[in-house]
């Protein structure tokens, strides 16, 4: 009886020791924008245009539908690959016109000149 239990503790304690063999997936959740993306932004783009170059906003406002959230988060399955981190970035129009980014990311040094000018 007691050489089984002794066994297994040696069985649990040596598996114990290979939970850093199993591979966990990194989970990524949300739009993906890096900053060549924010940089093609111009003020006085229509939503239609910003949805074109961002793609579809994770969260739309229910009461402000002149505000789009786009949020990407990841989640490493394993430290060894980094840390887990968060980005945020928000868009607000007017009149269907981007007037105002706001983020995690810098605005392009030709963010206020129009396309059409």
């Amino acid at each position: 009886m007691k050489v089984k239990l002794i066994i297994s503790f040696l069985f649990v304690v040596l598996l114990s020791g290979c939970s850093g063999w199993i591979f966990r997936i990194d989970v990524a959740q949300g739009n993906y924008i890096d900053q060549d993306d924010v940089d093609q932004l111009r003020i006085g783009m229509t939503k239609e245009q910003v949805v074109y170059v961002l793609g579809a906003p994770v969260l739309r406002d229910s009461f402000d539908h002149d505000r789009y959230y786009y949020v990407y988060e990841m989640k490493r399955g394993m430290k060894s690959r980094g840390e887990d981190f968060r980005k945020d970035f928000f868009v607000e129009f007017e009149d269907n016109k981007l007037i105002k980014v706001s983020g995690d990311f810098e605005v392009s040094e030709d963010f206020n000149t129009p396309l059409d000018s």
